[in-house]
């Protein structure tokens, strides 16, 4: 029992977590706090805002309205990464990931100049065609790269803290937003907007350049590798069969009944699924609350900062709950009740509720919805071969590349020139209701985390051992209390 208890503290602890990361994990871990604090600076609201108003100021597109346009510029991001982001995950496989990243730098930087320089929509549009075929190339790489710098079994936890890592720098966008429109102004303005925007696309630029110090070499071996036996649940005995059937329970009685290679089979392609529903409905509506919150209830630029940021900070934290959490319910459970909270605060929101209710409310909705991604990621990752991540991770790349951004289109003209947030709003819960179908499915197919499991047998072992069990009479009382507080001392 010894080395195991051993594993337990060394996976358990901040300080040696982070002692224990290798190379790439800290560089992915600075390259997300360099690319979430520049996008969260001019990238969110500031952007569509930026093209909302854009657009106004130049008397619209092709007579289509400011709403639509503004669908339609992320639909231009979605585009190319849909093209282009399963050729690269397949690159990512074949060929070495850290030459890959460095090819799409200068990509990334074409499209910034674009969009800083650029005077009219068009130039708008290719920017943002340029940035989706960079985060095309980026992605599949990136992430299956990150994959293989992390141990199997343990990679919710660190998953959960890059969560947090991007959400809080995204936080600080919003944040270091308002000392900018204290300094540059407190309104609606696209020169205002503009020179905004230049502070963020300059702390992007760091993020561009971490690229080329990415290195394949630095990947762990076997350690990473999938361990999809230790992820699917094991089939229920004859006995538990009966008892499954007894309740009525059949469905989920064949699902659970299922052998390991169907579940093997079965459990990533649900959970992308999944994945893809949730970033439909995403799309309709994210887009929308900056201009929502502009002009429903007059937002003013600096109170816009506040709630973004304070939203981001919120998302992380929760993240790193939501992972705590699933240690105990298991990881899709977890998943599934954020899920379901978050959904109910948006339908909330469809009613326009007062500024002092929906704030609190729009906080939760972002937190919730986004907390279960960690877990998600994580248990994807300990399913999915090495040489097969670049794929999946393009697979992934297509729920919040194309369908985010083809949804969008639909949600401006769901919008339209009325300003009908709560119709799109509405739609988007019954979105999101439907996405959270397959994680239901998915329950009795995915088992526990191999870090829960560890700790749950370290507790159940510390409690009922050799001295301290009675065959016939079960444990003596001073067993009971003695060995239960040394094993809550051991695990916590």
């Amino acid at each position: 029992m010894a080395p195991e208890k051993k594993i337990v503290e060394a996976k358990t602890s901040f300080k040696d977590v982070i002692n224990s990361m290798n190379y790439n994990i800290k560089l992915v871990f600075a390259f997300y706090i360099t690319s979430s604090l520049g996008r969260g600076i001019w990238m969110g609201n500031v952007l569509s805002t930026y093209i909302y108003l854009f657009s106004e100021s130049g008397g619209g597109f092709l007579g289509l309205s400011s709403n639509v346009i503004l669908g339609l510029t992320s639909a231009a991001s979605g585009i190319t990464m849909t093209l282009f982001v399963f050729p690269a995950g397949f690159m990512a496989d074949k060929f070495r990931r850290d030459i890959i990243l460095k090819s799409a730098t200068g990509i990334g930087i074409a499209a910034m100049g674009f969009l800083i320089f650029g005077n009219s929509i068009i130039f708008i549009f290719i920017s943002l065609l340029l940035w989706g075929l960079f985060n095309a190339l980026v992605r599949p790489s990136l992430e299956a790269l990150f994959a293989d710098s992390v141990e199997s079994g343990y990679r919710s936890k660190i998953y959960s803290w890059g969560h947090l890592v991007r959400q809080i720098a995204m936080a600080l966008g919003p944040f270091i937003n308002i000392g900018l429109f204290f300094i540059f102004g407190d309104k609606w303005d696209l020169n205002i907007l503009r020179s905004v925007m230049i502070v963020g696309l300059a702390i992007t630029l760091i993020s561009i350049v971490l690229m080329f110090f990415f290195k394949d070499d630095k990947t762990l071996g076997d350690e990473s590798e999938e361990i999809a036996e230790d992820v699917v649940t094991i089939a229920p005995s004859v006995q538990q069969k009966e008892d499954i059937n007894e309740n009525g329970r059949h469905f989920k009685n064949r699902l659970a009944n299922l052998d390991s290679e169907r579940k093997k089979k079965l459990i990533p392609i649900i959970l992308v699924s999944s994945n893809v529903i949730i970033g439909v409905g995403a799309g309709m509506t994210v887009k929308y609350f900056p201009i929502f919150f502009m002009n429903e209830y007059n937002l003013s630029p600096v109170l816009l900062q506040v709630v973004m940021g304070a939203t981001a900070l919120v998302t992380g934290l929760f993240g790193v709950a939501a992972q705590k959490a699933s240690l105990k319910l298991g990881r899709v459970q977890t998943i599934f009740y954020v899920q379901f909270i978050a959904t109910a605060c948006l339908l909330f929101i469809a009613v326009y509720p007062p500024i002092a209710v929906l704030i609190p409310l729009f906080i939760l909705r972002g937190a919730f919805m986004n907390a279960g991604q960690p877990l998600s990621r994580s248990i994807l990752m300990d399913m999915i071969p090495k040489t097969n991540r670049g794929k999946w991770n393009s697979v992934e790349a297509i729920a919040w590349g194309l369908f985010w951004n083809v949804s969008a289109v639909a949600g401006g003209f769901l919008i339209g020139n009325s300003n009908r947030y709560n119709l799109c709003f509405v739609i988007t819960t019954f979105v999101y209701i439907f996405g959270m179908v397959p994680i239901i499915i998915l329950m009795p197919l995915v088992g526990k985390e191999k870090e829960a499991k560890i700790k749950e047998k370290l507790l159940e072992d510390s409690i009922y051992n050799e001295d301290g069990f009675d065959e016939v009479f079960g444990e003596s009382e001073h067993v009971k209390k003695d060995d239960s507080e040394n094993a809550k001392i051991e695990v916590l």
